[in-house]
């Protein structure tokens, strides 16, 4: 199957790269992110550097200052839960339409989807396990088919990116996310809503829990 997602650009490669720094405490909270410096540091001009750190700021990760460089900053643990109850609440509403409304050929795709993520877990990738882990809820967000929902779930979902990534450095994280994501095609392949629902919440609550396990190790 061929993906139709477009091709990652400079700037989301850097926004990527630094939440990463972020994240795993490389760049301490107040640090100054200087825009030549980073320019520098990634051989591009001061332009996707700018719409990097805006990117990051949606996600808290930085906060922005008017005439002043961005610093690092980190949601407390009560903003990060909120962002996670959020997405929980739209990721079952998807996965719940999903179960009433995908077609055969939207259900083999996510299957297919879980057949990579499966051999990415047994070769313990977990850079790779997330890029094609976001293809499996796209997936999912498509096969509700309401554009609007597809949508506001999306970027709800990008706003916490960084924490997304980071618990699958959390010990058998990958084959537990895996199997969490059959649960949830099996719902959705009988059309059981309210079953699908459920496995999704419990999903993204465990990405949390996992986040809140990497963090602490951290």
């Amino acid at each position: 199957m061929v993906s139709t997602r477009p091709a990652p650009t400079r700037s989301d490669e850097i926004r990527l790269r630094l939440a990463d720094d972020i994240v795993n405490g490389a760049l301490a909270p107040g640090v100054a992110l200087d825009e030549t410096e980073l320019a520098r540091r990634f051989d591009v001009s001061r332009t996707p550097v700018r719409e990097a750190i805006r990117l990051l700021a949606a996600s808290g990760l930085v906060q922005a200052r008017p005439h002043r460089s961005a610093v690092v900053a980190r949601p407390s643990g009560g903003e990060l839960m909120a962002m996670f109850e959020a997405l929980q609440e739209l990721e079952a509403l998807c996965a719940g339409l999903a179960a009433e409304r995908a077609v055969l050929r939207e259900t083999a795709i996510l299957q297919d989807i879980n057949r990579r993520l499966s051999r990415i877990v047994k070769a313990g990738d977990s850079q790779a396990y997330h890029r094609v882990n976001e293809e499996f809820h796209n997936a999912v967000y498509l096969a509700a088919h309401n554009t609007y929902l597809a949508e506001l779930t999306a970027a709800t979902r990008a706003r916490i990116a960084p924490f997304s990534r980071a618990q699958f450095q959390v010990l058998g994280r990958l084959s537990r996310s895996h199997a969490e994501h059959q649960s949830i095609i099996d719902a959705i392949k009988v059309g059981d809503r309210e079953r699908a629902s459920r496995e999704m919440k419990h999903h993204i609550m465990t990405v949390h829990d996992s986040y809140r396990v990497y963090d602490a190790e951290n």
